[in-house]
């Protein structure tokens, strides 16, 4: 179960070397398990299932298909929320709000755990499973890593879900709400980018958004809590 208000029913500040502890213990251990599920599906889909490469393949060429030249600047904008700088950005602007307004450093670090555990699991495991992108002419220029998963997914869905979840002290209902779903469908706009651009197979970007969920999940729970009273929160504050 999600326990979204679990920095607020208890705002007890941690020991640092208590909060070290649960980063080694509750984010990177589990990190380094789905990195080994990550490494094995993607050995999966290299090797004895390559054949559903080739069938992911006629969804890009789908794609292709369906590609404007209105569309195609618009996916642009798409793909380039799940980048390297737009992510570590919002995510460095998240922990600036998230300090001002809760006075938790142990809260505020959250969205950087969240960004940084699937970017690791990303880089090590396209090291290993080394997979082409699809065999269509591509809209961006392919980075150096290889298809398999696709990180932008990843980055994306850990960072908006880390802070659809910190969206959840909005007090204002219908803010909350209209936050909270925006929030949530940045990911799935830059999984179809990804897709609509010739970068990944359907594949890439399922794991790749699996990997990012998990990751924030697990840093949102990074920290040991007890529940407690429900702490004032401002209204409108994260």
């Amino acid at each position: 179960m999600i326990d979204a208000h679990r920095y607020a029913t208890d705002p007890t500040p941690p020991r640092g070397r208590d909060a070290w502890r649960d980063v080694g213990l509750r984010l990177a251990a589990p990190a380094v398990l789905l990195w080994l599920a990550v490494v094995g599906a993607g050995l999966l889909l290299t090797g004895p299932l390559a054949g559903l490469g080739e069938r992911e393949l006629t969804v890009n060429e789908w794609f292709v298909a369906q590609r404007t030249t209105t569309f195609d600047a618009i996916t642009l904008w798409w793909s380039d929320l799940g980048t390297t700088v737009t992510v570590i950005g919002v995510a460095v602007l998240a922990v600036a709000l998230l300090w001002w307004r809760s006075r938790q450093w142990w809260y505020a670090v959250v969205p950087v755990l969240a960004v940084g555990a699937p970017a690791s699991v990303f880089v090590l495991a396209a090291l290993v499973v080394g997979r082409d992108r699809p065999d269509v002419p591509q809209l961006d220029q392919a980075p150096p890593t290889s298809s398999f998963p696709s990180g932008h997914t990843g980055a994306a869905t850990a960072l908006y879900v880390t802070l659809a979840l910190a969206a959840q002290r909005i007090r204002r209902t219908w803010l909350r709400v209209v936050v909270t779903v925006v929030l949530l469908s940045l990911p799935v706009l830059v999984g179809y980018a990804r897709l609509y651009r010739g970068m990944h197979h359907v594949s890439d970007v399922v794991v790749g958004a699996l990997n990012g969920l998990v990751c924030a999940l697990l840093a949102w729970h990074y920290l040991r809590r007890s529940r407690g009273p429900l702490a004032d929160t401002t209204e409108g504050s994260p």
